[in-house]
């Protein structure tokens, strides 16, 4: 495994720049890109998936890294519960709902893995 000197060499936080880009384009198409509250949400949770990686990889200590890696995660969910809302209303279909799910569920698979060796080397 190569060791990982930038928090760019993350493939969490590579997923999570993915994630980012397609909340992004979905979000400013549409009725979606008028619904202010709902839009500027889910952004700022796609965003919050990637800057906490980065933010946590410059921490002082892997515990501490960790930490941020628990808020992604969440904010990886939080995007999940956000796409129900737009599933609901009507702002995407079934077909954008599942591909953007599922990005948001790769993307915690990876920190929490991620997260997972940390606590190893650390417990």
């Amino acid at each position: 495994m190569p060791l990982i000197k930038r928090f760019e060499d993350i493939i969490g936080w590579q997923e999570a720049r993915k994630l980012v880009k397609d909340i992004y384009k979905i979000t400013n198409e549409g009725a979606f890109a008028h619904d202010f509250g709902l839009r500027d949400q889910i952004q700022r949770a796609a965003v919050s998936v990637m800057t906490n990686i980065a933010e946590g990889f410059d921490c002082d200590s892997q515990v501490e890294f960790a930490r941020f890696l628990g808020f992604s995660r969440r904010s990886a969910v939080e995007v999940q519960s956000l796409l129900y809302a737009a599933l609901d209303i009507g702002y995407i279909n079934k077909s954008t709902f599942d591909a953007q799910y599922q990005q948001a569920e790769k993307t915690k698979a990876l920190i929490g893995g991620l997260k997972t060796s940390l606590k190893k080397r650390n417990p």
